[in-house]
């Protein structure tokens, strides 16, 4: 984004007072959810986080919403999945949530934010994968939804230059023919749904090591715990120059700060009990957010809900594709993959191997917060006592996590801080 785009949005967020309804794209494969609307709503600069809560939204308001939504959805596929009996979803899939930037007055239109969500097989783990916008990637052909006319092969573009090129089906063809995932389902929202969609969730309180400074989207925060709501919190997923090294590297890991602690709360018990606010959500939701075809059954999504809300916390892991800056030719100013590192990434995703990281955080866009509580287990109560002849289930037993030197991220379990620019 360059520095008049980024003075735009500091002036659009002054004066915005309604929430406008964004432009979204849509792509599937498997069922369709609509749980998946509100997590992929908030999720809009980065929406890994609906994943959980899509549980007790699917219940609310399903079948009024399904027209609505199925009026905005956007074909990604030739085929459709059938659609799974509640309850019964088998196996893993994998969702795109794009962020585009479709609110500024311009002529083109960027990918902003690309994050693949994938569910294990097995449904016991789940990784979602921010791939930077400024990845220097290769691009299968792509058909134009304007024109009609398909688009060459290239070697090397940046990533958020799929959406401009081909629209959603473009950027999940890109995505699909970079990772070698089969990508099923797909959202997107741009920066205006972002804040409706922060401000329906109520905000979130977001850790802040040093202070951030960007004058560019307008953003000062202090050390210390912030609650972002609305275009404050779009403000701050936005923030590049006031966080880490300034680059899109370092704002992926503070993004994932707010990302965690946002799944952190629509998984906890107040936030997923009430009936009100889970209502607004999938409102808010329906309003500001394009979705594929296959995001707009209640079964599909109930299906998928069910799937979602049993993976433990430390199980839901944050990490950004593998890549570097400073590189040259294509890569100057750009993202240069790190692809053997990559390469061992994805192939442990499409393993279903849960993925593990040597820490949480990547050091210079965010870290540990070290006055997070602990959380230890919870005590046996000894005034319990068994029923006779009742048996207690085994826990299942968890696979290992596989760590990939040269990842960074953090699970949602971690509890971060975004560290302000330090050049």
């Amino acid at each position: 984004m360059s520095v008049s785009e980024e003075q735009q949005l500091r002036d659009r967020s002054r004066s915005a007072r309604a929430p406008r309804p964004t432009v979204i794209a849509r792509h599937g494969r498997l069922p369709r959810s609509r749980a998946w609307k509100t997590v992929l709503g908030i999720f809009g600069a980065s929406l890994a986080v609906v994943l959980v809560s899509a549980t007790s939204v699917v219940g609310i308001a399903a079948v009024q919403l399904t027209t609505e939504v199925a009026a905005n959805s956007v074909k990604i596929n030739e085929t459709e999945a059938p659609i799974p009996e509640i309850g019964a979803y088998e196996g893993g899939f994998n969702i795109l949530v794009v962020g585009s930037d479709a609110n500024w007055d311009r002529d083109s239109v960027l990918n902003d934010v690309n994050i693949i969500i994938h569910v294990s097989a097995d449904q016991t783990n789940a990784v979602a994968v921010s791939i930077p916008r400024d990845l220097v990637v290769p691009y299968p052909g792509c058909v134009n939804p304007k024109t009609g006319k398909t688009w060459g092969v290239a070697t090397g573009l940046p990533m958020n230059n799929a959406l401009y090129y081909g629209g959603l089906p473009c950027v999940v063809n890109v995505a699909e023919n970079l990772t070698g995932l089969d990508i099923q389902y797909a959202g997107m929202i741009g920066f205006d749904g972002v804040a409706t969609m922060a401000a329906a969730v109520g905000g979130v309180d977001v850790c802040v090591a040093t202070a951030i400074h960007d004058k560019f989207v307008g953003l000062d925060l202090a050390p210390g715990t912030h609650h972002l709501d609305g275009y404050d919190a779009l403000k701050f997923l936005r923030s590049r120059h006031g966080v880490g090294d300034g680059s899109d590297l370092t704002r992926i890991s503070s993004q994932q700060v707010f990302l965690s602690a946002l799944l952190r709360k629509l998984k906890s018990e107040d936030t997923l009990t009430n009936v009100g606010k889970l209502i607004g959500l999938t409102k808010a939701a329906a309003a500001n957010m394009q979705l594929s075809t296959e995001l707009t059954q209640p079964a599909t999504v109930v299906a998928m809900a069910k799937a979602l809300n049993k993976i433990p916390m430390d199980r839901i892991t944050f990490v950004q594709y593998p890549g570097s800056t400073g590189g040259q030719g294509i890569y100057a100013g750009k993202v240069q993959p790190k692809q053997a590192i990559a390469d061992k990434l994805f192939a442990a995703i499409r393993a279903d191997q849960p993925i593990g990281l040597d820490k949480a955080g990547d050091g210079r866009g965010s870290e540990v917060d070290p006055n997070a509580p602990a959380d230890p287990a919870t005590p046996a109560d000894p005034s319990a006592t068994p029923t006779p002849g009742a048996t207690t289930a085994p826990e299942p037993v968890l696979p290992d996590k596989v760590i990939i030197s040269g990842v960074n991220g953090q699970t949602a379990a971690d509890q971060t801080c975004s560290v302000g620019f330090h050049g």
